[in-house]
């Protein structure tokens, strides 16, 4: 009896050395495959140094101009003046590039950003091969895509690896004041669940074809302009907006496809000239892939796309709109109106706001007291984020004015979400919504491309 209990505390004093050399050890190391990089996206990730990420980022890819644009804003990061980053890219280029990742075993994060109508399989393969993915969004651009991606998520949970899609959104200071403030009582009421002609929450994002990423002008891809390649705007910028009315107005809650019902979708194209088309990509003609949307001489482009839906019975609509450039001064927007009992919330980002997003406080018929009550409110927001100030501009009327020190720009979102994945690939799994809220977000997206398509 005496030897048995020896025997436990002697296993018992091992299991507690080795949990504690273990945490000692730090965060797991991180050794990142980048995948066949064709959208800009997949080297913003590298914008920023990661402790527990290897300097040695291997990249597999064909050969081309998607990758050598891929270098040059890695080398740009590495040379720059200010807080230079110090990859090595390690690059493998032939057609087998997938295959060649996977037999190598060189990384245990895939990061994917480029065509979409190959990025779900990508996806599937690397999973299957027990390798954790950090993929760009949109992970499913059509319905048949959709199908493939629940099984992903079926491979990523028997392979016990993570699969994420990067939502730059949630991290902006407006949008994250958004959802702060619609979450006080005190300030917002009740959310309101409105009707498909006057939606609780309403989202528009504007983009454009032709602009510029880290100070140069973007070359784009041609088959960037193939929607069959690329994905309409209807599933494309979309997966941010859906994305948004699920975090802002259902926080931390398990959604499932089963609490969406498409009301109406629709979409339209964006005229492209020859001259516009070469600006953006440096292309003299239009490629015989995109012949068939060229009409009289211009391409037209289905990269404009409006979901009208109720998610658990709250009325919600998205747009997403492309124009060739932005106005002078000004570069991709965003809009969001959330409505409460007590007030609306919205973020707009026009000439007025110099083209900044800035955040607004109206209040519904506000109740004697309710400004005070606004103001304790925000007293304690404040704490949470020391420097915001509320701005009275008219009766019933707010401005919430935010130091720029928390205007970090869209570039350095993309650093956080590395960071958030990378927190999670050391604790080994997600918070236990994110996983079914993907799924449910990608049902909303390929279910109002269905119906926008007529299908």
């Amino acid at each position: 009896m005496k030897k048995s209990i020896l025997i436990s505390a002697s296993l018992a004093a091992l299991l507690m050395v080795c949990a504690c050399t273990q945490k000692d050890k730090g965060p797991k190391q991180v050794v990142i495959a980048t995948l066949d990089p064709g959208h800009f996206h997949a080297a913003l990730v590298q914008k920023t140094s990661y402790p527990q990420v290897s300097k040695d980022v291997y990249v597999y890819s064909n050969p081309g101009e998607d990758l050598q644009e891929h270098l040059a804003k890695i080398e740009a990061y590495n040379t720059r003046a200010e807080n230079p980053t110090s990859w090595n890219e390690i690059i493998y280029t032939g057609p087998d590039f997938l295959e060649k990742m996977i037999s190598d075993g060189k990384a245990n994060v895939m990061v994917t950003a480029g065509n979409n109508l190959k990025k779900t399989e990508y996806i599937k393969k690397t999973l299957a091969a027990g390798i954790n993915v950090l993929a760009d969004k949109p992970m499913a651009i059509n319905p048949e895509n959709f199908e493939v991606l629940k099984e992903c998520f079926k491979i990523a949970n028997e392979k016990n690896v993570l699969l994420y899609d990067i939502m730059t959104e949630r991290h902006e200071i407006t949008t994250i004041l958004q959802r702060e403030l619609s979450l006080i009582p005190e300030i917002y009421g009740q959310q309101e669940k409105g009707t498909p002609e006057n939606p609780g929450i309403t989202m528009e994002s504007v983009h454009h074809f032709y602009k510029e990423v880290s100070g140069k002008p973007n070359i784009r891809p041609a088959w960037f302009y193939d929607v069959e390649q690329q994905g309409e705007a209807i599933v494309d910028v979309t997966t941010h907006l859906v994305d948004l009315v699920q975090w802002q107005c259902f926080p931390g809650q398990i959604l499932s496809p089963s609490d969406v019902k498409i009301t109406s979708a629709r979409h339209w194209t964006t005229p492209l000239t020859l001259a516009q088309f070469k600006a953006s990509t440096g292309l003299d003609a239009f490629p015989e892939f995109l012949m068939k949307d060229v009409k009289d001489g211009v391409l037209q482009v289905y990269q404009n796309g409006e979901i009208n839906y109720q998610l658990k019975g709250l009325n919600a609509s998205v747009t997403a709109l492309w124009n060739y450039q932005a106005p002078e001064g000004g570069g991709d927007t965003h809009y969001c109106e959330m409505r409460g009992t007590k007030a609306n919330i919205t973020i707009r980002q026009g000439a007025e706001q110099n083209w900044k997003p800035e955040l607004y406080i109206d209040a519904v018929n506000p109740a004697a007291g309710y400004e005070d009550a606004l103001k304790a409110s925000f007293d304690k927001l404040e704490k949470s984020y020391p420097g915001i100030k509320l701005e009275k501009i008219a009766d019933g009327a707010w401005h919430v004015f935010v130091p720029d020190s928390y205007r970090n720009g869209h570039e350095a979102h993309f650093g956080q979400v590395t960071e958030n994945f990378l927190k999670y690939f050391d604790e080994g799994k997600l918070p236990d919504w994110e996983q079914p809220d993907m799924i449910t977000k990608y049902y909303t997206t390929t279910e109002a491309y269905k119906i926008a398509n007529g299908q």
